[in-house]
C-alpha cells in the first residue's frame, strides 16, 4: 500500500511538471497570426558598388491578428518578436542565390494592433560577398547568364512566440529588387 501512494504520488508531480508552460500556467484564448502588413521605402533597384553592404526597408508594420475575432483576449496573446529571416530567389533566368540573411532581434507586438520596424536590413555584406552579386563586384556582370542586371524575389517573413508560448510566424511578404553593378 505504502508503496502505490509514493507510485501515485511521484505520477501526480510528473503529470503536474508536464502540463505546465515554461512561462505560464495560463493559455493564450485560442492563438494569433502574424502579418507583415505594409511596406515603405522599399528598394526597387541596388546597385553592388554604391549600396554595398547594406540595403534596408525604410519602414515594415506587422500585425498581431486574434485567430478568433469573436473571442476573448489577453496580454497572453502578444507576441515577442525574435527573429526575422530574407530569403532570395531568381526571377530572371539564373539559378544562383544570395544566402538568406537570418537576422535575430526584439521587440512586442501587442494582441490586436502593431508594431512599426524602422530601417531593418534585407541585405548585408554575407549577400554582397556571395555570386552571384559579386561577380557585378569582380567582374561587372553575372558569369552565369552574362547580364549586368539580376532579377530577384525577396521573402522575408518573422518569427516570435506568444506571452504564453506558442510560436508565431508571419506568411512570406515578397517584393521584387533590381540588383546592378
Amino acid at each position: 500500500m505504502n508503496r502505490m501512494i509514493k507510485t501515485l504520488a511521484l505520477t501526480c508531480a510528473a503529470l503536474a511538471f508536464v502540463g505546465c508552460e515554461s512561462r505560464t500556467d495560463k493559455v493564450d484564448g485560442g492563438g494569433v497570426l502574424l502579418s507583415l502588413s505594409d511596406f515603405d521605402g522599399l528598394p526597387v533597384v541596388v546597385s553592388a558598388s554604391a549600396d554595398c553592404c547594406n540595403v534596408a526597408v525604410d519602414q515594415m508594420t506587422l500585425q498581431n491578428v486574434v485567430k478568433n475575432p469573436s473571442g476573448t483576449t489577453s496580454d497572453l496573446m502578444n507576441v515577442e518578436i525574435q527573429s526575422y529571416e530574407v530569403v532570395y530567389t531568381r526571377e530572371d533566368t539564373g539559378t544562383r542565390v544570395p544566402p538568406k540573411l537570418v537576422q535575430s532581434i526584439f521587440g512586442v507586438v501587442p494582441v490586436n494592433s502593431t508594431s512599426t520596424l524602422d530601417n531593418y536590413p534585407v541585405m548585408r555584406t554575407d549577400q554582397f560577398n556571395n555570386v552571384p552579386i559579386k561577380d557585378f563586384l569582380d567582374f561587372g556582370y553575372d558569369r552565369e547568364t552574362g547580364s549586368t542586371v539580376i532579377r530577384l524575389k525577396f521573402g522575408i517573413r518573422f518569427f516570435g512566440r506568444t506571452l504564453s508560448g506558442k510560436p508565431v510566424e508571419s506568411a512570406p511578404a515578397y517584393f521584387s529588387v533590381e540588383i546592378v553593378p
